[in-house]
């Protein structure tokens, strides 16, 4: 029995060495950030290759521009978790960066580079409502705690596929998640424009985006997608009170039939089988 204590004590001697290794301080602290965001960007067939490396350039160069780094670290505790998705169809989500922590210049030029060396790839059919429970669902993982959780989404086509699209934007609110949306008005390649709607930026307002203080931001020119993103990411991380179409507190009645995607893909089979 001698022998018995000082063997207990060096067992947790060695076991605190080792949580001291594997759980320092720092790893703790770190898991809290002030915002949790997923970056949901529509790759589906209406995307060129061209059309996706000019927006996911845009990603990469608001990533690195001081404005947003600036927004970052002027946070609570100055640092935020983000991860990039790239989505299409139901079962088409790319996680093409995983939950990245941004705590200034170095970690965000490391995720901007690695987002940037990325590959490419064009995913069939869109449903932006399987995007939304996709990022709902890696929200809720417990790797990052963070009082506010936001899934910035964007694209240039109505759902297609899957939920209807208000019943995913619902069931993200009522977690408490927030969804902004960057609609893509720059007339881009489609199927001779038969999924195409011409005021896709009032269907983005009307049926997508939802939750206190939730915006969108059109985009009418691919030159504009680097300044675009940027400032919504600035609003995003600094929480800032949003000038660029807000949505009302009040609900009012849908400018745009939240079903169009679905109604055009149906008339377009049944005009196939004819």
């Amino acid at each position: 029995m001698k022998g018995a204590l000082p063997a207990v004590l060096r067992a947790a001697t060695v076991l605190a060495a080792v949580i001291a290794v594997f759980c320092p301080p720092a790893m703790a602290a770190r898991r809290e950030v002030d915002l949790k965001l997923v970056l949901a960007v529509d790759v589906s067939f209406s995307m060129d290759t061209g059309e996706q490396k000019v927006q996911r350039q845009g990603y990469v160069e608001a990533l690195r521009h001081p404005e947003v780094i600036d927004a970052i670290t002027s946070g609570l505790l100055g640092r935020i978790a983000v991860t990039y998705v790239e989505w299409g169809g139901i079962n088409s989500q790319v996680v093409r960066v995983p939950w990245t922590v941004i705590d200034g210049k170095a970690s965000a030029e490391k995720l901007a580079e690695r987002l940037s060396a990325a590959s490419y790839e064009n995913l069939h059919r869109t449903s932006i409502s399987s995007a939304l429970l996709f990022a709902a669902r890696i929200l809720a993982t417990p790797d990052f705690a963070a009082p506010r959780r936001v899934i910035d989404i964007s694209g240039d086509g109505p759902n297609n596929q899957g939920l209807p699209v208000t019943a995913a934007r619902d069931a993200a609110v009522a977690q408490g998640i927030v969804i902004n949306g960057l609609p893509i008005l720059t007339n881009p390649f489609n199927f001779d424009g038969y999924f195409d709607i011409p005021n896709v930026d009032e269907y983005y307002q009307d049926c997508v985006i939802g939750g206190t203080g939730a915006f969108i931001l059109r985009v009418t020119d691919s030159k504009q997608f680097a300044e675009a993103i940027r400032r919504k990411l600035v609003l995003e991380i600094s929480e800032r009170p949003a000038h660029v179409q807000p949505v009302a507190d009040v609900v009012k009645p849908a400018r745009v039939d939240c079903l169009i995607g679905e109604k055009m893909w149906r008339n377009w089979r049944d005009n196939l089988d004819q």
